[in-house]
C-alpha cells in the first residue's frame, strides 16, 4: 500500500511517500503553502492523485507529555479538510521528535551547513521529518 507522509507546517508541507509495498518511507520533497488551505489542499490531492497513494498519514504535533495542544489542535481541525478533500482515507501519526531525527540525520550526512541551506532553499528538513513518522507508521503496520 503506497502512503504519502504529510508534515503541515506553517510555510510549507513536508511530504514523503512509502514505495508501493509499504515497505520504505522517503522524501519527496514540498508544497509551499499557498494563500488559504483550500489551495494548499487541491495541491495535496493533486500529489495523492499523481503517486498513486492509498492513504494519507498527517503527522500530529503533541506535546512532550503526549496531550494535544493549540498546535495538535489546528492540525486536527485541517485534517478534517484534507479528509473531504483527498478522497483517500488520512491518518494521524505522533510526529514528536520527528524534526529532531530528521535534523540530525540530514547534519550526519552533509554538515550543519548543508541543514541550514537546505531549510532555507528546499525544506528538505520537513520532507525528512515527513519521512520520519511515515516510516514509524509503516513500521507499526508490519508487525
Amino acid at each position: 500500500m503506497r502512503a504519502l507522509g504529510v508534515d503541515l507546517g506553517a510555510r510549507r508541507i513536508g511530504l514523503a511517500l512509502s514505495d508501493p509495498g509499504g515497505i520504505l518511507a522517503s522524501p519527496a520533497g514540498v508544497i509551499e503553502r499557498g494563500p488559504d488551505h483550500q489551495a494548499d489542499h487541491d495541491a495535496l490531492a493533486g500529489r495523492v492523485a499523481e503517486t498513486g497513494a492509498e492513504v494519507v498519514v498527517v503527522g500530529l504535533p503533541l506535546s512532550l507529555s503526549g496531550a494535544a495542544g493549540p498546535a495538535a489542535r489546528a492540525v486536527l481541525a485541517e485534517v478534517e479538510e484534507i479528509r473531504a478533500r483527498v478522497g483517500v482515507p488520512v491518518e494521524v501519526r505522533d510526529e514528536r521528535f520527528s524534526t529532531v531525527v530528521a535534523t540530525r540525520s540530514l547534519r550526519q550526512a552533509g554538515g550543519g551547513r548543508a541543514v541550514r541551506a537546505a531549510r532555507r532553499r528546499t525544506g528538505a528538513v520537513d520532507s525528512a521529518a515527513a519521512a520520519v513518522f511515515l516510516q514509524s507508521w509503516l513500521d507499526s503496520r508490519s508487525g
